[in-house]
């Protein structure tokens, strides 16, 4: 159940991240000039002509141009040269005259074998 709607959400998200407002207002579009055409035409003449992009309707002319109008307005990735800083005059890197391999410190505690002072200590009264 909750992968389901998990799933229904995630798909949501990636039609409105990418052009699902388009698609849905297309849709709305065909839809309306179907229905138009519909009642004064037959099933496959208003089919042709809904789906044949010669015959446009106005919502359709607005959302070529909304989507034209919005993959202008994108800027072009601009590429930038990468520059370093000229390095220091003066600065040389010297090998250590001498190495020498450390040993790895004993992390581990010492085994706890030491048993609890018997009788438990008690608190003392007041």
């Amino acid at each position: 159940m909750f992968k389901r709607i998990g799933n229904l959400f995630l798909i949501v998200a990636l039609l409105a991240a990418t052009a699902g407002p388009w698609v849905l207002l297309q849709s709305v579009a065909w839809t309306t000039m179907l229905t138009g055409r519909l009642q004064c035409e037959s099933f496959t003449a208003a089919v042709t002509q809904t789906f044949d992009g010669r015959h446009p309707c106005k919502l359709c002319l607005a959302i070529a141009a909304a989507k034209k109008a919005e993959k202008k307005a994108e800027f072009p990735p601009a590429l930038k040269k990468i520059e370093f800083p000229p390095p220091a005059d003066g600065l040389t890197l010297y090998a250590p005259a001498s190495f020498q391999i450390l040993t790895a410190a004993d992390t581990f505690a010492a085994p706890a074998a030491m048993e609890p002072p018997t009788p438990p200590p008690r608190l003392r009264p007041v």
